[in-house]
């Protein structure tokens, strides 16, 4: 059964020249997607260096791990591979969002970054259950590893990935694959740090097997963060209310301003990182100021919930007659299905 909301204001009688309003407003013109004010050239930048560091470095971990016979150190390389993608694709994005709306787009390409999120969430999560399998098979049978070259590697890892850490700490993380990739390269700060560890056992103990358990480590790592980005981005994709709202809570706030008598198919959705939308159906109380009430209803939702993206269709409660509006037939204003809130002190 859906919450319904109403004003406990009394009507009063009705005013002059009062319009029908349906209006779509980005209050005050506020920008989506830098919340902190670091410049889309600037966060270029800062993936472009971080990158640069990955990508050399994972050329020879490579090398190393295959001479060194470490699953670990090539596990590695393999989560360092899909760090390498995410930011590529962050790059390929945050180009294609920066496209202007035209024709049939018209919000551009702004969810090119939430694709290139999940494709990127998608890999993490094939990469680490093939290197699952793979250290099972090693836990197993466990190959000869020389514990000094993965020892070596991991602590070079280690510091070029504080390097690229620190870099992408200076770029904009609102935006869902800037902090995808700054997780992803944290994460694989931690998985050096386990493999450091292993190579330490090897070069002092001879158990050969924590090669393949810190590979379980870094496989883990992966899947954690693989699921968190299909996650969220599958929550964008869904248009579900963005974890941090409460749409219900909205909705009673909205329905318990002066003049305003229900509120009816509210929506709140995220069309990309930091790009959250809101749109509703508000009837009215008779008399009320119809531009008044929208323009502090905007600034209401802009206030508390730092929403500047609202469409508010305000009408006269349906049966009820006011000048400038006329009568409303709630079949034909209402999603019958839609969320409708009315407060109890009605």
């Amino acid at each position: 059964m859906a919450m319904v909301f109403t004003s406990s204001e009394e009507p009063r009688p009705p005013a002059h020249g009062e319009t029908h309003e349906h209006d779509h407003h980005p209050a005050h013109g506020a920008p989506h997607g830098h919340g902190h004010g670091v410049s889309a050239d600037a966060d270029r930048r800062y993936l472009i260096a971080a990158l640069a560091l990955l990508v050399a470095f994972m050329a020879g971990e490579v090398v190393v791990g295959v001479i060194a016979r470490s699953l670990a150190l090539i596990s590695d390389a393999g989560h360092m591979l899909t760090d390498s993608a995410s930011i590529m694709f962050a790059l390929v994005a945050m180009r294609l969002a920066a496209r202007p709306a035209r024709g049939g787009f018209t919000y551009g390409l702004k969810r090119a970054e939430i694709l290139s999120a999940q494709l990127n969430g998608v890999t993490l999560l094939v990469l680490g259950a093939v290197f699952c399998y793979e250290a099972a098979v090693r836990l197993v049978d466990p190959p000869e590893v020389e514990g000094r070259w993965v020892l070596t590697t991991a602590l070079t890892g280690i510091v070029i990935n504080l390097a690229a850490t620190w870099s992408l700490s200076r770029a904009d993380r609102s935006s869902l694959n800037v902090e995808g990739a700054f997780q992803h390269i944290l994460n694989d700060l931690f998985a050096f740090v386990a493999t450091a560890v292993a190579g330490l056992v090897v070069m002092t103990t001879g158990f050969v097997r924590a090669d393949a358990v810190a590979t379980l480590v870094v496989a883990v790592l992966m899947l954690k963060a693989g699921w968190g980005l299909i996650r969220e981005t599958g929550r964008i994709f869904l248009q579900a209310a963005p974890s941090a709202l409460v749409p219900g809570e909205i909705g009673a706030r909205l329905a318990g301003q002066p003049g305003v008598a229900e509120v009816h198919d509210l929506h709140v959705w995220e069309l990309t990182s930091g790009f959250i939308s809101l749109s509703a159906h508000v009837f009215l109380l008779p008399g009320g100021d119809a531009l008044g009430i929208r323009r502090r209803l905007q600034d209401l939702i802009e206030r508390n919930y730092q929403i500047t993206h609202t469409t508010l269709q305000l009408d006269c409660m349906p049966g009820e007659q006011d000048e400038g509006f006329g009568c409303v037939d709630m079949r034909h204003c209402a999603d019958p299905h839609g969320p409708h809130y009315r407060s109890p002190r009605r």
